[in-house]
C-alpha cells in the first residue's frame, strides 16, 4: 500500500497516511475539521512487509564486513590458495571407433 502525504491549507497540519490506491481521497483536516485537506505531491513510499529478497539480501545494508585474519593480507592468501589446488589427472586416451561393417 502507497504512503501518502495530506497537508491541510488552513492551519499547516501535515501528515503521511498509508492508503490503498482504491481508498477516497481525504479532505477534512483532522486538526481544524476545515475542509482544506489535501494531497501532497512527492516521491512515491510504500512499505514492503513479509520476508522476501529485501529482507534477506539487503537485511545488513551498511553493516561493515567481518574482520578477516590478522596477520595475512590477500595477496599472500590468494598465492597460498593456488598452491594448494592439485592437476587433475589427465585422462586415458579414448579407444579408436572400430570401422569394420557389419555384412
Amino acid at each position: 500500500m502507497p504512503i501518502y502525504e495530506y497537508r491541510c491549507s488552513s492551519c499547516g497540519f501535515q501528515k503521511e497516511y498509508l492508503r490503498k490506491v482504491s481508498d477516497p481521497l481525504l479532505s477534512v483536516c483532522p486538526e481544524c475539521s476545515k475542509e482544506t485537506f489535501g494531497k501532497m505531491l512527492t516521491s512515491a513510499g510504500f512499505q514492503l512487509k513479509g520476508g522476501g529478497w529485501y529482507a534477506t539480501d539487503f537485511k545488513n545494508s551498511g553493516a561493515k564486513p567481518a574482520p578477516k585474519t590478522p596477520g595475512k593480507s590477500e595477496t599472500a592468501a590468494k598465492a597460498e590458495s593456488k598452491t594448494e589446488i592439485q592437476p587433475a589427472a589427465p585422462a586415458a586416451p579414448a579407444a579408436p571407433a572400430s570401422t569394420a561393417k557389419a555384412e
